[in-house]
């Protein structure tokens, strides 16, 4: 079946009306029969479209699904001035996200069924790149303000953040509060910053020690 004839596809460019209304339908299917039910071929039959259509913009259920995840998803970036504020403010919005909307159980799933498709791995992988991308920019504005170390890896504590909400996400732990949270990020937050200077008895016993040696 093709497309309506209000929403007619224009090639491998997405004809943004064709679009929502595909998204429309993914949601609706997913929603209805959950992961294990979805497919391609009920998203068509809801949105009036044909399966190519589907296929050439998105090329994969994963790569749909994804589309999905991310059009409901709304998350805080907070930017406070304070790390620390900054990451326990992000958590807080994500947790809730996860925990009040369909994107929880949707991501859930992702996760789960990469473990076995290399398709949504690869997808997976590709979108995890850019989140913790994202998510690195806090840390290199704390960085710029002199809260974190300068050879720390921003992408590499954006991935020890994500892990922290992952394993609660699959844990079905996102009711955590607040100080919990601002526990954890204590712990990451200390781990990347500066250096503290040496406190005089430490620096009293190297200098004994390099006058003996």
């Amino acid at each position: 079946m093709g497309l309506d004839p209000g929403r007619r596809s224009i090639g491998a460019r997405r004809n943004p009306d064709s679009a929502d209304a595909i998204l429309d339908a993914a949601e609706a299917v997913l929603v209805e029969a959950g992961y294990s039910g979805f497919s391609i071929e009920a998203v068509a039959r809801r949105a009036r479209a044909g399966k190519p259509t589907i296929y050439r913009w998105w090329p994969s259920k994963a790569a749909l699904l994804f589309d999905v995840y991310q059009r409901l998803k709304r998350v805080d970036h907070p930017d406070t001035g304070n790390l620390e504020d900054d990451l326990v403010g992000f958590l807080e919005s994500l947790f809730s996200h996860w925990r009040e909307t369909s994107s929880g159980s949707i991501f859930r799933s992702l996760i789960a069924e990469a473990q076995s498709d290399a398709t949504v791995a690869a997808v997976l992988a590709e979108y995890t790149k850019g989140r913790h991308a994202h998510t690195g920019q806090m840390i290199e504005r704390a960085k710029a303000r002199g809260e974190v170390a300068a050879d720390v890896d921003s992408t590499l504590v954006a991935d020890l953040v994500a892990s922290f909400a992952w394993t609660h996400l699959l844990t079905n732990r996102l009711g955590e509060d607040e100080a919990t949270l601002r526990k954890a990020v204590g712990y990451v937050v200390k781990g990347i910053a500066p250096p503290a200077s040496s406190p005089p008895a430490i620096r009293q016993r190297s200098r004994r020690r390099r006058i003996v040696g």
